[in-house]
């Protein structure tokens, strides 16, 4: 397959090696060469089985329209610009594809599926910790968010507090943490470095080709 990779930093850049590694084809472009999705053409696009993104909340949104304006397939691992996820799902009509999630880990999704088993006890109280690098744009994570919704979901009515750290380059940690009066319990999850979501971003980007639609990545990471 053929991949266009937008976004040249530490984790756009991991994607492209990863994908080379798996045999693909890739093409890459950084924010500043793709300024306002300007290099987002037909043109660019032609052979392209899927565009991936690792950008800046912004840019990936105008990124998106782009893509699927052109009837292409696009996987996003930027968070932060969920606000226009209703607006972008609705341009998948013209037969484009979507592929978005607030995590490509395979680990932070087993995470996901034990924070649910968890939010069901009674009599507890929940909170949430997440550490990343100083140069994540946004604060909660993405990550967060998703786990303080699956937790709200299961306990209505409760409000689960978010603790957000930016610090050096930790690569993302996140720590679920459910208190009663007679004990403590934890689910953690370290990333270790960025390559786990890497290989979860092109794994879904192989799944992705060739279909149109709109899915979240836990909905299909056990298609992988």
């Amino acid at each position: 397959m053929l991949f266009l990779v937008l976004g040249k930093g530490k984790t756009g850049s991991l994607v492209a090696e990863v994908a080379r590694e798996r045999g693909h084809g890739v093409r890459a472009l950084d924010i500043t060469e793709n300024e306002h999705a300007s290099a987002i053409t037909a043109p660019t696009l032609a052979g392209v089985d899927v565009v991936i993104d690792f950008t800046a909340p912004e840019a990936a949104v105008e990124n998106i329209r782009a893509v699927l304006a052109l009837g292409g397939r696009i996987v996003v691992g930027t968070t932060g610009w969920y606000g226009h996820l209703e607006e972008l799902k609705s341009k998948t009509q013209k037969g484009g594809g979507l592929l978005y999630g607030t995590n490509f880990s395979i680990g932070v999704h087993k995470l996901f599926r034990l924070t649910a088993d968890l939010a069901r006890l009674e009599g507890y109280k929940f909170s949430i910790t997440e550490t990343h690098h100083t140069t994540k744009l946004d604060a909660p994570s993405g990550t967060a968010i998703t786990l303080q919704q699956i937790i709200e979901a299961a306990q209505p009515g409760a409000k689960v507090e978010i603790t957000s750290h930016r610090i050096g380059d930790a690569k993302g940690e996140h720590i679920v943490t459910a208190s009663s009066e007679y004990d403590t319990l934890e689910l953690k999850h370290d990333a270790y470095s960025r390559r786990g979501f890497a290989i979860g971003a092109v794994r879904g980007a192989e799944w992705l080709a060739g279909k149109t639609g709109v899915w979240e990545f836990r909905e299909i990471f056990n298609q992988l």
